[in-house]
């Protein structure tokens, strides 16, 4: 009922009506996302200030779909990064046909909540009040007070519990405009890219830059985005859903709180998508962690771009010294290509539409089991397997089992040395290209016949 989607644009598939929850900071809103949504989905932690970009959830409730926006929170006289997330919050209030302005029923109307009602007032948008925190009868008096806000009834709900969320949805859905037949295309969706790296490699400037607008909080302190954030993107005129992604830490272990329910988001956004564009800080030496998350995409089977970012602060000692890095810790995703970007500047951030083109071309490709088997009858011909122990496997056939990655089965007379195994992978590249997928081989020796 609830994948994580990109954020409402102007396209014509987008015909669900859009709900922007907005507050400000620590009044629960994401633990109202989640029991909207009916699942852990937004991350929570009781520290204000952890969600920090719009993120957008498919959401329903008695045969009606919308799309929910959870928003960081606002405040008024925000200051440096906390500006930022006020300003993706007014975003949302102005893309939404509907806002929920949350409010904390345990301390009453504060002037940061009644700052959140100008700019509610002057959207013009139809307005329900959740008074969150109301986990009993005793609660309710408190929550009837803020009839004061001037937006109508308010509605008396813990997010904890689910106390009220019922009546709070209807009120949501009689505020939302009528639903127009989805415009439903055969075709298949945009292809779902994930931006993942190291935090603070540069993965929310990229997208931003991508997106021609500020679509994410960018700030120099490490780790600011946290959940998942989708945005619809159109690269070199194709339209893709660009997933930025917390960043990994060396360790699961080593991230606390929202920052592990963010580590697990991101790997689920590997899941999730079909290309992954794996950011790397060019301007520093690489590290164990970047190798880590580039075979994080491999071991998933995604297709893989490697954007070295940051190219602009890089001198010619620097790239002598990245070269040789590549060459050492990256050569076993050679395979992949690269770009050299500066997602601070745009430099050559137009090469990432043909790269992923190229990936996904490569990640779907099939391979017809007779020229398969013609290529494999070439390179076992001209480079049998060693004979070992006085035997010399061979192979007997193979077939492409899938795409996506492309996953090929040798069935042989034995077992396959690794070496050779990882020649015939090579092979295999040099012959039907690959450049941006992993490639599977898989071998199936023949079982020897028991004696009677």
């Amino acid at each position: 009922m609830t994948e994580p989607i990109s954020s409402p644009l102007p396209t014509p598939a987008r015909t669900l009506p859009v709900v922007a929850v907005v507050g400000r900071p620590n009044v629960g809103k994401s633990t109202l996302v989640n029991r909207i949504l009916g699942r852990r989905e937004a991350v929570v932690q009781d520290v204000p200030g952890v969600t920090r970009d719009r993120v957008s959830y498919d959401a329903d409730w008695n045969g009606r779909s919308f799309v929910l926006v959870d928003t960081g929170g606002w405040a008024p006289d925000a200051q440096g990064l906390a500006a930022q997330i006020a300003e993706q919050a007014e975003l949302a209030i102005t893309t939404a046909d509907a806002v929920v302005l949350v409010v904390d029923g345990t301390v009453g109307t504060l002037d940061s909540d009644q700052a959140v009602v100008k700019v509610l007032r002057r959207s013009k948008k139809p307005v329900v009040l959740a008074v969150n925190k109301v986990d009993d009868q005793r609660a309710e008096a408190e929550a009837a007070s803020m009839w004061n806000l001037g937006l109508g009834e308010p509605y008396a709900v813990s997010a904890l519990h689910g106390r009220g969320s019922g009546d709070l949805l209807d009120a949501i859905l009689d505020a939302l405009p009528p639903t127009p037949p989805l415009d439903l295309d055969p075709e298949r969706g945009p292809r779902r890219v994930a931006i993942v790296g190291k935090p603070n490699v540069g993965k929310s400037s990229l997208l931003n830059k991508l997106a021609r607008q500020q679509r994410v909080v960018v700030h120099d302190m490490a780790g600011t985005t946290v959940d998942p954030v989708d945005e619809l993107v159109e690269v070199d005129g194709e339209t893709y859903v660009f997933i930025d992604t917390a960043g990994i830490r060396r360790r699961v272990k080593e991230a606390s709180g929202h920052e592990y329910y963010a580590s697990l988001r991101t790997q689920g956004a590997i899941e999730r998508a079909e290309v992954c564009v794996a950011v790397l800080d060019a301007s520093v030496p690489l590290t164990e962690q970047d190798v880590r998350i580039l075979t994080s995409v491999e071991e998933a089977g995604r297709a893989l771009v490697i954007a070295y970012n940051k190219w602009d602060l890089t001198d010619e000692e620097r790239r002598h010294y990245l070269g040789r890095e590549v060459e050492q810790d990256i050569a076993p995703f050679a395979w992949a290509s690269h770009v050299n970007i500066s997602a601070q500047t745009g430099r050559h951030v137009d090469r990432l539409g043909p790269a992923l083109q190229e990936a996904l071309t490569s990640w779907e490709t099939r391979i017809s089991t007779g020229k398969l088997n013609a290529f494999l009858g070439r390179i076992v011909a001209a480079h049998p397997h060693p004979v070992r122990s006085g035997k010399q496997p061979r192979i007997l056939f193979g077939t492409q089992a899938q795409a996506s990655p492309p996953t090929f089965v040798l069935f042989t007379s034995g077992q396959l040395e690794p070496g050779y195994q990882r020649f015939v992978e090579r092979r295999l590249r040099e012959e039907f290209g690959f450049v941006g997928t992993p490639v599977h081989v898989e071998v199936r020796a023949r079982e020897k016949r028991g004696k009677r």
